[in-house]
Formats: structure tokens, sequence, C-alpha cells
């Protein structure tokens, strides 16, 4: 399929075939929830802990006698029943990441760009580059491009200008090729490739 290309200008710059095996395949939400959890399991740090029995401050004496007091038997004060006693199954520290296979990894990848074009989300600019880091002209020339929140993927480098201007605006995220990943994909209104971008994702993809 052919898709018009656009510059920062907001000027046509000719067109771009799109490959159907990466941008035309159908959507398959499945795929996508698969992978979006496993990258989001990925990211969890982890590190939520409660004290058992052994980690709890505390003397092993028992509290009080076995008999004679009227109250329930007690073995130590650092019991779960006890006040500022250890915490039974609770979370401990651990990896939540877990395994997804390689090729479906690709293939949500490949849907995810598909489901930007089918809807329409898909933008393709010429270039990402700008002489100035100035990020109010970066605001301006996507005010008219109509761009709010929007996921930018150059090639393998990103100009440096146009991700520093690109950083102080809410909504816009910059990315190399290598990093296109499914969660980032979907978080963003619209999708924007520049034509090195694409070349380099259907190579990979392809």
């Amino acid at each position: 399929m052919k898709v018009p290309v656009t510059t920062l200008a907001n000027k046509k710059a000719g067109d771009i075939a799109l490959d159907d095996a990466v941008f035309g395949l159908p959507e398959r939400k499945d795929l996508l929830q698969r992978a979006v959890r496993w990258q989001l399991a990925k990211r969890r740090a982890g590190t939520h802990k409660v004290r058992t029995v052994s980690e709890v401050r505390g003397t092993t004496a028992k509290p009080f006698s076995q008999k004679g007091t009227g109250r329930a038997r007690q073995g130590s004060s650092r019991a779960t029943q006890m006040r500022g006693g250890a915490t039974k199954h609770g979370p401990q520290v651990r990896d939540h990441g877990h395994d997804l296979p390689k090729k479906v990894r690709r293939l949500a990848l490949k849907t995810a760009l598909s489901a930007k074009q089918s809807e329409g989300k898909l933008a393709i600019l010429d270039a990402a580059e700008m002489a100035k880091p100035k990020t109010g002209d970066l605001a301006k020339r996507f005010a008219k491009l109509g761009w709010q929140s929007v996921l930018v993927i150059d090639g393998p480098e990103v100009d440096e200008n146009f991700a520093r201007a690109a950083s102080n605006l809410p909504g816009v995220d910059v990315l190399p090729q290598q990093g296109a990943n499914v969660y980032d994909i979907l978080r963003r209104d619209t999708l924007v490739l520049t034509k090195s971008a694409v070349e380099a994702l259907q190579a990979r993809l392809k």
C-alpha cells in the first residue's frame, strides 16, 4: 500500500510503499494484550516485602504464663496475631517477569503497527530533524499537523536537536527504531514514522 509522506512544515513530500506483511495484518487484541502484560511485568521492581517471624524485632520469651491468666495461650510476641507481630503469606522480593516467545513479540509489534495504519493514525515523516533545539518551534509545527499525543520513531539514530526539543513537550515520545515496542505505540494516539524508520522496521520484521 502507498501512503503520503509529509514534512515537519506540513508539506507533502511524495509517497512511500508500506509492506502488507508488516502494516497490513488483521487486528489481534489478544496478542497486543500479551505483549503489553509482558512489558509491564518486566519493568516491575518487585521490591515489596513484609517481615516474617524471624525478621520481626522482639524477644522469643513466652509473653505470659500458659495457665491461670484467663487469656488464650501465646508462645511468642512476634506471632502473627500479636500487635507488632509478623505478617504471614505477604509479598516477598521477586521478579515479576515472565517469558514470551520471540515469534509472538514480533507478531504483536507488527499487529500494533497494522492497527495504527488501519485506524488512520499512522503518519510518515520525511525526516525528524531540526536546525536548533527549540521546543516552541516544534510545538507550533505539531499544532499545524494536529499532533498532540504522538510517538515519533526515527531511524537507528535520533536527531539530537529534535529529541531535545521534543523532550519538553507533554504527550510526545521519541524513540529510535530499535526501541519500537507495543506498549509505547498503543499509549499514544498518533504514531509517526520517519522514512528511515519504515525501511528499518520492514527489514527487521519482514
